[in-house]
């Protein structure tokens, strides 16, 4: 341990929630003595007021600003204006309070939907401006991509500190299992467990199951923003992710089989896939700041499967 953390005040924007409670609990190891979480009852961190509220009352040194407004392709779909709006004011509002304050670094989380809907792959973070996002997510994606133009602009300007960060999608315990707003993994837990608590003899699944995706463990992405916290002062964004593809008919074939259920899979080709593959170029992550994934996807699906059936 460095002892970077320690004396630091940081405030972590999320910090209740999925990702942000990894992130607390590695400050936390690295002996972090002032971590302040501006919970939602408190600051609705879309409003001016609320930010200048924060700012004032915490003093942060350091931001890591993960809350977000985010969903799976349904949620994205119903909600567009508010992912855009909601996503963009808190991002915009903080980075430029802070840089007001002279803080001495600002963490911004951006998301693998910021990218090109056709990205080849492995998606390389000089391909984030060459083409437009899928269309189901490209409000929530654009909205976050906006923060990276601040970012580095601020830098260029102001000297500020601000870095980018590109996670892709995270799965882990302690996920959001809400089927009206939950990702892909949780969704697809939820269903094979309540089926075979209900007896039900299928399950249903949106789209093809032709395209891919790449998953993340939670407390790899945590570990990947603290490094880069500490190790990363650059303008350029930076993936965020285990470099690995799979497609969503495997994906739903390897959580049937480790949730044990025993029904039919049927596939509702009415709903959309989504963007046709993801899957990140990590190498960057590697060579600025030592950034590797290490859990295995299998152990990743068994651990947040039991997580599941403990708490619902």
């Amino acid at each position: 341990m460095s002892g970077f953390f320690e004396k630091r005040r940081i405030v972590v924007t999320g910090g209740a929630g999925f990702l942000g409670k990894y992130v607390v609990e590695g400050l936390k190891k690295r002996g972090c003595k002032n971590i302040l979480v501006p919970l939602i009852e408190e600051y609705d961190l879309v409003q001016s007021g609320d930010i200048k509220r924060m700012y004032d009352a915490m003093k942060p040194d350091i931001v890591i600003h993960l809350a977000a407004v985010v969903g799976g392709i349904g949620a994205n779909r119903e909600h567009p204006g508010k992912f855009f709006y909601d996503n963009l004011m808190m991002g915009v509002q903080l980075i430029e309070q802070g840089r007001q304050r002279g803080i001495e670094k600002f963490v911004a989380i951006g998301t693998v939907c910021a990218y090109p809907k056709f990205t080849p792959v492995p998606f390389k973070e000089d391909d984030i401006w060459n083409g437009y996002p899928e269309e189901t997510n490209a409000p929530y994606g654009l909205a976050k991509k906006i923060l990276l133009v601040q970012s580095q602009s601020y830098r260029a300007e102001y000297g500020f500190n601000s870095i980018f960060l590109l996670p892709v999608n995270l799965y882990g315990p302690g996920d959001n299992f809400n089927p009206k707003s939950s990702h892909v993994i949780p969704a697809l837990i939820k269903k094979c467990v309540d089926a075979i608590k209900a007896g039900d003899d299928y399950i249903e699944c949106w789209g093809s199951g032709n395209i891919s995706r790449e998953f993340i463990y939670a407390a790899d992405a945590a570990e990947g923003i603290l490094l880069a916290t500490e190790f990363y002062n650059g303008s350029e964004p930076v993936n965020i992710g285990a470099g690995f593809e799979i497609t969503i008919k495997d994906l739903v074939e390897k959580i049937v089989r480790l949730t044990g259920f025993k029904g039919k899979i049927r596939w509702d080709s009415s709903k959309p896939d989504g963007q046709p593959r993801r899957c990140l170029d990590t190498s960057k992550a590697k060579k600025l700041f030592g950034f590797e994934a290490k859990t295995n996807f299998d152990t990743g699906l068994k651990q947040t499967i039991e997580w599941y059936k403990k708490n619902f």
